[in-house]
Formats: C-alpha cells, structure tokens, sequence
C-alpha cells in the first residue's frame, strides 16, 4: 500500500524535475519523462544478502566460528572471517582466489605430510 497517491506522486515527480538543472531535465527529457523514475526502491542491504546455501554473511561468520573453541581465535581472526565471507557472496574475484587458495594450500599440505 503506497503512502502517496498517484496525483502526489505525480505532483513530486514534477517537483524534482522542475528543481533540477536546464541540461539535467534535457537529458531526462531525452530518456522519456514517462519512463524517468526519481523515487526508486532502495536495494536489500547487504546483511540480507545470501550464498548458495540460503545463508547469510553473519550465519556463516557464526556457524564456522562456533565450530572452534572462543580462546583459538582473536578478534583479527574473526575480522578476516568476516571479510572472506562478505567477500565470496559479493562474487568478489580476490576474495575467491583466496578461498581456492587456501583449499589448494590445505591439500598440498595434506599431500607433502603424508611422505
């Protein structure tokens, strides 16, 4: 249910159109004035954001960190936890070399301890 109805919208919308610069209404004017949309929805935060999983960045900070005994880690530690997450559910390239790094790391390490 909308707080505004379609007649203040519009009269908003004209409003911000009628405020702005000669060479920004051009450009809007250009688009479409129709198709111009100055009060757009704001995107979900990044908190609700979620991997394949279904979970979201501070579940998983939680679920990795609960798996370990609160006097192993330091407050850095739980920093880079963090940071790694946020990092693979944004996609982020550097982030996921990291990640397929640290599994490469980790299975070398495997390999060079059993000979």
């Amino acid at each position: 249910m909308d707080i505004f109805s379609k007649d203040d919208i519009e009269e908003r919308k004209k409003a911000v159109f009628d405020s702005m610069s000669p060479r920004r209404q051009a450009h809007i004017l250009k688009k479409g004035y129709e198709k111009w949309e100055p009060f757009v929805e704001p995107k979900d935060p990044i908190d609700i954001r979620k991997d394949t999983t279904k979970r979201t960045t501070q579940m998983l900070v939680r679920e990795f960190l609960q798996t370990m005994k609160t006097e192993n880690y330091s407050n850095a530690y739980g920093s880079g936890v963090l940071e790694l997450a946020l990092g693979i559910i944004n996609d982020d390239d550097k982030y996921k070399g990291m990640f397929d790094f640290s599994c490469w790391y980790q299975e070398l390490l495997k390999k060079e301890s059993r000979k």
